[in-house]
């Protein structure tokens, strides 16, 4: 079941477009931390407040050589416009299939689980799963994770 990710298990590929129209994928990747967050809705508070946490801390991502995306079932119009609103400086991936989201677990009968966080290492494993996340503090935690790896 999706759902049985767990640290150390190889994390599971994906192909999707960014709100600028471009295609990531995860074998793209390779050799760098990856922070995948999975989040329910485009400009919706809780979300807004993740999103702009991980913004005001992407200076420190970038410098650490970190890429970060996050991950919803919005589409590409959808984010682009939720970058747009709140200078989002990162992809924001389109799951409009939820393809990706279940098979990370995030997604299930029908909706978000809740908000998930997976830090990929270098090697495409899964090092971190943050399976409730502070929407204030996220980015920090991310950070902490993987200053500690």
């Amino acid at each position: 079941m999706a759902n049985s990710l767990s640290v150390g298990d190889k994390a599971p590929e994906f192909s999707l477009k960014s709100q600028t129209g471009k295609a990531y994928r995860l074998t793209d990747l390779k050799g760098k931390w990856v922070v995948l967050y999975f989040y329910p809705k485009d400009d919706t508070p809780g979300c807004t407040k993740q999103a702009c946490s991980i913004r005001d801390f992407h200076g420190e991502f970038q410098k650490r050589g970190i890429e970060v995306f996050g991950i919803s079932i919005d589409d590409e119009k959808s984010h682009a416009d939720f970058a747009s609103k709140f200078s989002l400086p990162f992809p924001l991936l389109a799951d409009t299939a939820h393809s990706v989201s279940l098979a990370y677990g995030a997604f299930s009968n029908g909706k978000y689980s809740d908000r998930f966080t997976y830090v990929i290492a270098p090697d495409q494993t899964i090092s971190h799963i943050f399976k409730k996340v502070n929407v204030d503090a996220h980015a920090q935690e991310v950070l902490a994770v993987i200053n500690n790896h």
